[in-house]
């Protein structure tokens, strides 16, 4: 029965990601959640306490699908040194980060609506902070070279790459993108201190 509630509960937070992607913070109802989900009426109202859980839950829920796999994870550790590995992995951390095209949406829905919700600003700030500072210590740990002001102004500078992505795509080619990319590296990291933080994005 726990399992099924679990089940249902990431359900429901996956058609809020929608909904928020789709319709903004102001259309994310639990009656739209509801027929997001294709559930019966009234069942997200029995799964989240208020409308500011449901924003919660569907935050914290964008950066868990937002996490590479494991797969991703061992291909970066065993990743080569130079600067074309570095940027090669950024292109692909643009690259995945992108395809969750909704979840970025959603995300930027909910980072305004925290402008006017201090309980959500709170929340976001306490995962944002936390993700970036998980990037820092996993890239200080592992012995990999760059320091943490390049790791955080990469994390920065990409992250509104993918922005100008999702929302305009015809300002920049994927050639100028994957161009750009290669750039930030080549400016933020120095020759004899390069390879790939591990950077989550968003």
């Amino acid at each position: 029965m726990v399992r099924r509630n679990d089940q249902r509960r990431a359900r429901l937070v996956d058609a809020a990601i929608e909904v928020l992607a789709r319709e903004g913070a102001r259309g994310l109802t639990f009656r739209a959640v509801d027929a997001e989900a294709a559930v019966p009426t009234g069942t997200a109202s029995n799964y989240f306490a208020n409308r500011d859980d449901l924003l919660t839950q569907a935050g914290a829920r964008v950066y868990e699908r937002l996490r590479p796999d494991e797969a991703t994870i061992a291909r970066q550790r065993t990743a080569g040194r130079d600067r074309e590995t570095y940027a090669e992995l950024m292109r692909e951390l643009v690259g995945r980060v992108s395809a969750f095209r909704t979840g970025c949406l959603a995300l930027l829905e909910l980072r305004l609506e925290a402008t006017r919700r201090p309980g959500l600003r709170t929340v976001l700030t306490e995962r944002v902070r936390a993700d970036l500072a998980a990037n820092v210590a996993y890239h200080e740990s592992s012995g990999l070279p760059g320091d943490a002001t390049a790791v955080k102004l990469l994390y920065l500078s990409l992250n509104w790459l993918i922005l100008e992505q999702l929302t305009l795509p015809d300002v920049l080619s994927e050639t100028e993108r994957d161009e750009l990319v290669r750039a930030a590296v080549e400016r933020l990291v120095s020759p004899e201190r390069t390879n790939s933080p591990y950077i989550h994005g968003m």
